[in-house]
């Protein structure tokens, strides 16, 4: 069921959606969140279905909050909010409440979205695209409990990491850390299976992915060792090589979909790898709503480095061609900050287990 409500007030848009719920039969409310996506309308669409589809495996009132531009100074002065109420099979398995803001109500969003809130459940903000610096400090961050944003979406990642790290608050999360997860179960998962020592990491990706400076801030922060990142064509992330003193381990992914993994001394294995898309990816980060301690270390953990010696995104100096790896100095070896790089190479090595 869909309502369309024009030069509408929040006290409006909740008496419809009681309507609608009596319409179709469900007067009760079963969401266990509310989800705020901040976004244009260009990507309104997307975001929308990424949402639905994660309704069904957590069921929430979904608000998405369309800031219109004016073109006119006569516009900006007038204020107006259309909304578009849908519920039922509309809705995936929740409530959605599509707001768009006209005028001098933009600039007081979190006027018009507090009183939409479900009472006592948490709250997510989500901005797809054109995330602000400090999510906590946003007038919709400050509402949630949990803040998601997504560097891939930015015109430079590698600095976007470093306000990230500069603005952190514990509940602030990346979709480029999320995309990582199936990684960072598999290499923590044949760390298990040998008794060797790691002495260096390669981390193989796309020059512009976030995904592939997490996942080496990662290793660098768990193992203690240098880590040094190299570029491909791609898709996405393409390899991870740590050398040990049993022998290296490879985790290999050319076509963004199936894997090896070559363990020294094993036969290699395929393994399923595939690029998730962003409904999964919402729907693990809805899973957890407390402070993610891991991504916030290995964040604070590497961008220092980021700075110091990659100081920005450099262009490519080489892809991946014919099962050839090219080094590029650029983003360097991701290993620890400037002193703890140089006690790496006296102290022995840890244990390569991910902590």
């Amino acid at each position: 069921m869909k309502t369309d409500l024009t030069d509408t007030t929040a006290s409006k848009i909740n008496k419809a959606l009681v309507k609608a719920r009596r319409a179709i039969g469900t007067p009760a409310v079963g969401m266990v969140l509310t989800l705020v996506i901040v976004t244009d309308e260009e990507n309104a669409y997307d975001a929308l279905k990424a949402a639905g589809d994660a309704s069904r495996e957590h069921p929430s009132r979904t608000l998405v909050v369309i800031k219109r531009v004016s073109r006119s100074p006569r516009d900006r002065t007038q204020s107006r909010l259309d909304a578009e109420v849908r519920v039922g099979a509309d809705a995936g398995t929740g409530e959605t409440v599509v707001l768009r803001l006209h005028g001098e109500v933009v600039d007081h969003a979190q006027s018009v979205v507090l009183p939409l809130l479900l009472p006592d459940a948490p709250v997510v903000v989500w901005w797809p695209v054109n995330a602000p610096l400090d999510p906590a400090n946003d007038p919709l961050g400050a509402l949630a409990q949990r803040r998601v944003t997504d560097t891939y979406a930015c015109e430079q990642p590698v600095k976007e990491l470093a306000a990230r790290a500069d603005a952190y608050t514990p509940g602030d999360t990346d979709l480029s850390w999320t995309r990582i997860t199936p990684w960072r179960s598999m290499l923590a998962a044949a760390l298990d299976q040998v008794a060797c020592q790691v002495q260096g990491v390669e981390v193989e990706g796309e020059e512009f992915n976030p995904s592939c400076e997490l996942l080496a801030m990662w290793l660098a922060d768990r193992l203690d060792v240098p880590v040094r990142r190299t570029r491909s064509s791609g898709p996405g992330l393409t390899a991870v090589r740590m050398d040990t003193d049993c022998g290296p381990i490879v985790l290999d992914r050319a076509d963004g979909s199936l894997a090896t993994l070559a363990i020294q001394g094993q036969p290699k294995r395929a393994v399923a790898l595939k690029r998730r898309d962003t409904a999964e990816l919402i729907a693990e980060e809805l899973r957890r709503l407390d402070p993610d301690d891991t991504y916030a270390s290995a964040l604070r953990y590497g961008v220092e480095r980021l700075k110091q010696e990659n100081g920005g995104d450099a262009p490519a100096k080489g892809e991946r061609g014919s099962g050839e790896r090219e080094a590029v100095p650029a983003p360097v070896e991701s290993a620890a900050k400037g002193p703890a790089a140089e006690a790496t190479a006296e102290a022995p090595v840890k244990r390569a287990a991910a902590k």
